[in-house]
């Protein structure tokens, strides 16, 4: 299918189709009239790829895993496995971002927010 059907069926822009392109996310066949010809399963694969966009996975990631995912037999089982990894890295960046605000508000109020804290000065 052309760029045009596939983006009406995707429900994405051209542009976004031709950019996933670029960073070899889809791969269309270059007819001799210069049109990009896709596969129709491409609908189904930009569709994953929005939903893992979602999810907060990278393009990388996103590219990586989806290499690694076809072939595979059981592929919920693997997702599952990707959800698991990813939801540790969530983990380990709310902590983060807890210990970052607990340092903002011991800073907040306080004469020279910048200095450290604890440090007279």
């Amino acid at each position: 299918m052309r760029i045009g059907e596939l983006a009406a069926q995707a429900g994405m822009s051209r542009d976004t189709i031709r950019f996933y392109e670029k960073v070899g996310l889809v791969q269309g066949l270059r007819l001799a009239n210069g049109y990009r010809d896709f596969p129709p399963e491409t609908v189904a694969w930009l569709h994953y790829v929005r939903t893992a966009q979602s999810l907060g996975f990278s393009l990388a990631e996103i590219a990586r895993t989806g290499e690694e995912l076809r072939g595979l037999p059981d592929t919920a089982a693997a997702l599952s496995l990707l959800f698991e990894e990813k939801i540790h890295l969530v983990d380990a960046r709310m902590a983060e971002l807890a210990a970052l605000r607990a340092d903002l508000v011991a800073r907040a109020g306080t004469g020279c927010p910048l200095r450290a804290a604890g440090r007279a000065g």
